[in-house]
């Protein structure tokens, strides 16, 4: 395994505001996912990374994990904050990254946000079965389950450009890409390690959230020294695009 390379986005300018860094989640898109939230985030600069084969970075050429993701993600902050604080979230495998910088990379940021997000996910043998089927099927096996999982009730109908637009970035997300993160979430699992965690920490979960719900956050929290958790009414597993002015808020203050 190696570091992969991915690609930072600028997504607003701030020259001399706190840098903060957003993660898009497995098979969606910074740009796709975040791009509601943005005009909330005015406090800072704001800069998105893709996964690897999702979005703007490159196709990853052999598996990762998620502690190479973040150091990916840790290089990238050491670039761009310029002696600024900096601050990141990152929604599900993205969170789980924003877990591992937390452990692994505790002075590159002030304070993390984990979105929709969990220290395991689920059995690792699920992960690898998905990776297979992804690696000779394609992204768009994956379409059908997603649209349920991803959206609270009603959504769909709410906002349907939001919705097609994620849809379509995971039905163009390079499957190889997408296998690879696949396994690096089988091989995820910090559960034991929060306890160390003690960068300020934000938990953030939607309420109907199946894949991630509220009692994993709150948990999350729970177990952090300097855990936060909060819930968002009415959403699911992809929070900044279903509740953006919420979910802006919250990071917003919970990052001053």
């Amino acid at each position: 395994m190696s570091v992969p390379e991915i690609t930072p986005t600028l997504m607003a300018a701030g020259p001399g505001k706190p840098l903060l860094i957003l993660g898009a989640g497995l098979g969606t898109s910074v740009q796709g996912l975040w791009s509601p939230a943005i005009p909330y985030l005015t406090d800072f600069e704001v800069v998105g990374v893709d996964l690897p084969g999702h979005g703007a970075s490159p196709v990853s050429v052999e598996p990762f994990s998620v502690a190479d993701l973040a150091a990916a993600v840790a290089g990238i902050a050491e670039k761009l904050a310029s002696g600024r604080r900096a601050f990141y979230a990152g929604v599900s495998l993205a969170g789980a990254v924003a877990l591992q910088l937390g452990l692994e990379h505790p002075g590159c940021f002030g304070a993390i946000a984990a979105i929709c997000s969990a220290p395991s996910f689920g059995e690792p043998q699920q992960w690898r079965e998905r990776a297979e089927v992804v690696g000779k099927q394609g992204t768009p096996t994956q379409i059908t389950g997603s649209a349920q999982r991803w959206f609270g009730p009603g959504f769909l109908g709410k906002k349907p450009d939001v919705a097609a637009r994620l849809l379509h970035n995971l039905q163009d997300a390079d499957r190889h890409s997408y296998a690879h993160c696949c396994l690096a979430l089988a091989g995820f699992n910090v559960t034991d390690r929060l306890k160390e965690l003690t960068i300020p920490l934000l938990a953030i979960a939607g309420a109907e959230d199946t894949v991630c719900p509220p009692e994993v956050s709150h948990a999350m929290a729970a177990l952090a020294p300097n855990g936060t958790a909060a819930v968002v009414p009415r959403v699911a597993h992809q929070a900044p695009a279903e509740a953006p002015a919420d979910v802006a808020a919250l990071l917003t203050e919970f990052f001053r």
